[in-house]
C-alpha cells in the first residue's frame, strides 16, 4: 500500500511539474519512444478501404506509413480511413506525394502527425516541409479547418508542434552528397535510407562496397547531427537504425496466408482451438 502511494505521488508530481513547466502534451507514441531510445516500425497502406486500415493500424506496428506518393490514394479517403481508426495504436504518417504546401497542410489537417517527404536532393525541399507542417513560430502553417481536434484533442494547435515527426528520404547519390545538410536542418526528426531506389539511382546492389559506402555516409551524418536513421524493415538488426518501413497490405495477406497454410499458429491462437468469428476486430 506504501509503495502504490508513494507510485502515485510521483507521477502526480510528474504531472503537475510538467503542468507548471508548460510543457506540451506528448501523444504521438512513436515519437516518444524515438525519443527514448527505441526503434519504431511502420506498416504501409496503399488501401483507400477504412477496414484494412484499422487493421493495419491495430496489428501491433508502431505508426503507418500511408503511401500518397505511389499510390492513387486521395486526401479526402485518408481523411476517412484515419477518422475511422481514431484512437488506433500505430500514428498516422503520410509520405506526401511532395512537399508542396497544398499536399504538407492537407496531411497534417486531416490528422498526420508523421510527415514523409521523398526524393530529397536539396535542403530547400527538407525546409519546405518543416515549414508548412509546423504552426508559428517554428513554421507557416496556417490555420484551417480539419479533423485534427476530434483525433488530438482541444489543445491540439498548442501541441501540435511536439508532436510531428519529420522523416526526409534520401534515395539517390546526389540526396548523399548533402546528407550531412539534410541531418543539418532543424526540425527533421529522421533520415531515411530508401534502399532500393539508392540502388535504382546508383546502378549499384546492396552488399557492394560502393553502395554500402553511401549508406554509411547518411547514417554517420544523421547520428552526428542527433537525429534518427531510417531504413526498410530488413535492416533492423543494422547497428544504428531507428525508424522501420515494413511491407503493404499485399505482402502481409500473402506471408499471413502461408504461414496458415503451412501449419503457423496466429498470434494468441491455441493449437487445435478456432478462433472465434469477429474476434479479430
Amino acid at each position: 500500500m506504501i509503495t502504490t502511494r508513494l507510485t502515485l505521488t510521483a507521477l502526480l508530481g510528474a504531472a503537475l511539474c510538467a503542468a507548471q513547466s508548460g510543457a506540451p502534451r506528448i501523444y504521438n507514441t512513436a515519437k516518444q519512444k524515438l525519443q527514448a531510445g527505441k526503434q519504431v516500425v511502420g506498416g504501409t497502406v496503399s488501401s483507400s478501404d477504412p477496414d484494412i486500415y484499422c487493421a493495419m493500424a491495430n496489428a501491433g506496428f508502431d505508426f503507418t506509413w500511408i503511401e500518397m506518393q505511389h499510390s492513387p490514394l486521395t486526401y479526402q479517403e485518408v481523411a476517412r480511413m484515419i477518422r475511422a481508426c481514431k484512437g488506433a495504436s500505430a500514428i498516422p504518417f503520410i509520405r506526401v506525394p511532395d512537399a508542396t504546401e497544398g499536399d504538407i497542410q492537407k496531411a497534417m489537417d486531416i490528422g498526420a502527425l508523421g510527415i514523409i517527404i521523398p526524393m530529397v536532393e536539396s535542403v530547400e525541399k527538407v525546409k519546405a516541409a518543416v515549414k508548412f507542417a509546423n504552426y508559428p513560430p517554428i513554421g507557416a502553417r496556417s490555420q484551417g479547418g480539419g479533423q485534427y481536434g476530434v483525433l488530438w484533442g482541444s489543445d491540439y494547435r498548442q501541441t501540435a508542434n511536439a508532436n510531428l515527426v519529420i522523416v526526409a528520404m534520401i534515395e539517390s547519390p546526389k540526396g548523399v552528397a548533402i546528407a550531412d545538410q539534410i541531418a543539418a536542418i532543424p526540425g527533421v526528426d529522421v533520415v531515411f535510407v530508401a534502399s532500393t531506389d539508392l540502388s535504382s539511382f546508383s546502378a549499384l546492389k546492396q552488399g557492394d562496397p560502393q553502395y554500402e559506402a553511401m549508406v554509411t555516409t547518411i547514417k554517420d551524418a544523421t547520428l552526428k547531427a542527433g537525429l534518427k536513421v531510417g531504413g526498410p524493415h530488413a535492416w533492423m538488426k543494422r547497428p544504428g537504425f531507428a525508424f522501420f518501413q515494413a511491407g503493404g497490405e499485399s505482402s502481409l495477406i500473402r506471408t499471413g496466408a502461408q504461414a496458415l497454410l503451412g501449419g503457423g499458429v496466429e498470434r494468441g491462437a491455441r493449437p487445435g482451438v478456432a478462433p472465434t468469428e469477429g474476434a479479430e476486430k
